[in-house]
């Protein structure tokens, strides 16, 4: 999961990147309107966690901004955005979700909650209800990390396993090497240039050759499971 973290409060910033980081996702950190909106406008984003007290103004400016975009471009105004903030009164939640906020968490909140509740707006977005991701005999959860095929565990890194659920929820699409990075990977990090590659060769050792394929010159899908 790529997520945008929209806060300028170091100790947040720093904890949740500690702990997100373990479920495999990257995040990116913008410390206020203006370099959010920049961010948004150049990469697709999962999720936006989103403070609302930033230095630069409000964000529920930048909520607006995302809403009102053109739905053929970037910021997509689909976007999920999960409001976190220290203003908890009933009226400020009821106005940062009437300006298009999909959840709200007040300050100080627990990380596995609002790692839950991200989760919880990523199934909305793919339209899926269950927490359990099924294709076929392959199951993922994404909560817990693990992995199933036809019954039998199958221990995949992090990494590994990010790449597969997001090949397996953009099933049979396409996806090329670029994008996959994009949802691995942000921006502070520097990559090998066969890291995609990497990843997917060890999931293919351990769920079968398969499982991924690969289009030339364009990417890697999932063939749609059988119904």
């Amino acid at each position: 999961m790529r997520v945008l973290l929209v806060e300028d409060d170091p100790g947040i910033v720093q904890g949740l990147c500690s702990n997100l980081a373990v479920l495999g996702w990257a995040l990116d950190v913008a410390d206020g309107i203006a370099p959010a909106w920049a961010a948004l406008r150049a990469e697709p984003f999962d999720v936006v966690l989103l403070d609302l007290g930033l230095a630069d103004g409000d964000g529920t400016e930048l909520l607006r901004r995302v809403r009102t975009s053109a739905p053929d471009r970037l910021p997509d105004p689909r976007t999920p955005v999960l409001i976190m903030t220290a203003r908890d009164q009933v009226s400020c939640r009821i106005e940062g979700l009437d300006a298009g906020a999909d959840d709200y968490v007040s300050k100080p909140f627990d990380v596995d909650e609002l790692a839950a509740r991200m989760r919880a707006l990523r199934r909305r977005v793919v339209g899926r209800a269950d927490g359990v991701v099924v294709h076929g005999q392959l199951l993922l959860d994404p909560s817990a990390l693990t992995t199933t095929l036809a019954g039998r565990a199958v221990d995949l890194s992090t990494r590994e396993f990010a790449v597969l659920l997001a090949l397996v929820e953009a099933s049979p699409k396409v996806l090329s090497r670029p994008q996959l990075e994009a949802k691995l990977y942000n921006w502070d990090r520097a990559l090998d240039s066969n890291a995609i590659e990497v990843h997917i060769h060890h999931v293919r050792k351990k769920l079968g050759e398969n499982l991924i394929r690969t289009v030339r010159g364009v990417g890697y899908f999932v063939p749609a499971a059988a119904a």
